[in-house]
């Protein structure tokens, strides 16, 4: 199945929270000099336009990146501002008028990895992998990559330096995904047991979210993390409440910093019955 296109989806309250963690362990990561390699297992297009027809249809960037981006920088905690920062700096490299573009996962290690570290960007979608092709300028140390992430990249670590991340952000539009992304976390963490991995989920069936949590706790697999936005309460209805980003190895500051991020973002993009999560889910 190859529907899903995330530009439908760019810019929203799971986009927020995703690439504000994301970007968190990607500075982190970069204050050593040592270079890290990174792995994106569903990396998308590379960057979004916000006026074209997939963007405008449900216009979900202006209940995500919008409120924030109207916010003066002095009112948004530390991690929330440096996402936002980088968004303006993607804006204005792209000569966009005011928010008008977005930048997906791949803008963001590739603004962050040192030049000697390996990125690796996988995408299955066809037309989101042409685009993902022009996006990034591919080299001996960039990678773009056609095929199923899950399987394409597990022989990709451990890295040369022993240093790396891989985000692991599948669509869901499959139920089997839900497995995959613990089975994939398993057989890597096995391979590099200290790499950073991060997967990102949504809310729609809260057991499904209780199932992986369940699982990694049984994994063997130490020192895991769990950050959840939720913008509704849960609901057995159709569509997603909210999205979670799980952390395996985190940087030792990121729950810390986050206790304080995670209800201002609630209150800022929920709605009634929003709740948020900052846990340590497996100690280490």
């Amino acid at each position: 199945m190859l529907s899903y296109r995330h530009g439908f989806h760019a810019g929203n309250h799971a986009d927020v929270l995703k690439h504000a963690v994301y970007l968190y362990v990607l500075k982190y990561m970069a204050k050593k000099s040592k270079p890290f390699s990174i792995i994106d297992t569903h990396a998308g297009a590379g960057a979004y336009s916000l006026d074209n027809d997939f963007s405008q249809k449900n216009k979900e960037f202006e209940t995500g990146i919008g409120p924030l981006w109207a916010l003066p920088s002095t009112e948004l905690p530390e991690p929330v501002r440096d996402y936002v920062d980088a968004v303006r700096r993607f804006n204005a490299e792209s000569d966009a008028v005011d928010l008008s573009v977005y930048p997906g996962s791949p803008w963001f290690a590739l603004d962050q990895v040192p030049l000697e570290g390996k990125a690796f960007f996988h995408e299955l979608h066809p037309a989101d992998f042409e685009l993902l092709r022009n996006f990034v300028r591919t080299n001996r140390y960039r990678k773009v990559i056609k095929g199923d992430g899950f399987k394409e990249s597990v022989g990709l670590f451990p890295p040369p330096s022993k240093r790396g991340v891989a985000i692991i952000d599948p669509p869901y539009e499959l139920k089997e995904d839900y497995q995959r992304v613990v089975d994939y976390v398993s057989e890597m963490h096995k391979r590099f047991n200290s790499g950073v991995y991060m997967i990102w989920y949504p809310v729609v069936e809260r057991t499904r979210i209780d199932e992986i949590e369940t699982q990694l706790k049984r994994s063997g697999i130490r020192n895991v993390q769990v950050l959840e936005l939720n913008v509704k309460a849960d609901t057995e209805e159709k569509g997603m409440t909210g999205s979670g980003m799980i952390v395996i190895n985190p940087p030792y500051t990121l729950l810390e910093d986050f206790k304080s991020v995670m209800p201002f973002l609630t209150d800022l993009l929920g709605q009634k019955g929003a709740f948020w999560r900052a846990e340590q889910l497996v100690e280490e």
